[in-house]
C-alpha cells in the first residue's frame, strides 16, 4: 500500500480516517481541500489544482483525502493502489456535517482549509449532500467493484468499522 485514496460523501468522517491512516502506516497525508479551496475558502483556479494534483500523483506514496473534480477523481482512482470509500447513512453524514460546524466554532476542523469559512463550507456541504445520491449509487458501486480485481478496495458503512478502521486493518 503506497498510494491510497480516500472518499466519501461531506462529513463522513474521512479526513479523522485519513489521519488516522497516515499515523498508523507514515505515509504522507494530502487533504484535497487544501488544493482545491485558497485559504480564504474560495475555490483555486482550475489549471492550478490540475497541476498541483497532476504532482501530487506522481509522488510514490501518498494518502489523498477527499473528491475534487470529477475527472480528478478518477483519476485517483486509476493510479492508486487502495480505494477506501467511505458509505455512511445519509442521516450520519448530516449529523457529522452539524457536528463539525458546531465544533468549528472553537477548533479548526480535521483536514479543513486554514482561514475557510465553517459556515460557509458546511452550507456547500449540505448542498452537496443533496446531490450526492447522483453519484455515490449502483452505477458507482459497480465501478468500484470492477477496481477490485486489480486493487484493495474498502467499503466503510458503520461508523464503528470507521473508527476501527485504520487500527484493524493497518498495524
Amino acid at each position: 500500500m503506497k498510494k491510497v485514496a480516500v472518499f466519501g460523501k461531506p462529513g463522513s468522517g474521512k479526513s479523522t480516517l485519513s489521519k488516522a491512516l497516515a499515523a498508523q502506516t507514515g505515509l504522507p497525508l494530502h487533504p484535497l481541500d487544501s488544493l482545491v479551496y485558497q485559504a480564504n475558502g474560495d475555490l483555486v483556479p482550475r489549471e492550478v489544482f490540475d497541476q498541483a494534483h497532476a504532482a501530487l500523483l506522481s509522488t510514490n506514496t501518498w494518502i489523498i483525502d477527499g473528491f475534487g473534480p470529477i475527472s480528478a477523481f478518477y483519476q485517483r482512482l486509476e493510479i492508486a493502489d487502495t480505494l477506501i470509500y467511505v458509505d455512511l447513512a445519509y442521516a450520519t453524514s448530516y449529523w457529522f456535517v452539524i457536528k463539525r460546524l458546531l465544533k468549528g466554532v472553537f477548533v479548526t476542523p480535521e483536514g479543513w482549509p486554514e482561514g475557510s469559512s465553517i459556515l460557509k463550507g458546511s452550507w456547500q456541504s449540505y448542498k452537496t449532500l443533496r446531490l450526492c445520491p447522483l453519484f455515490w449509487n449502483q452505477d458507482f458501486s459497480l465501478k468500484l467493484e470492477a477496481y477490485s480485481a486489480e486493487k484493495q478496495v474498502y467499503v466503510i458503512k458503520s461508523v464503528a468499522e470507521l473508527n476501527q478502521f485504520a487500527t484493524r486493518n493497518f498495524q
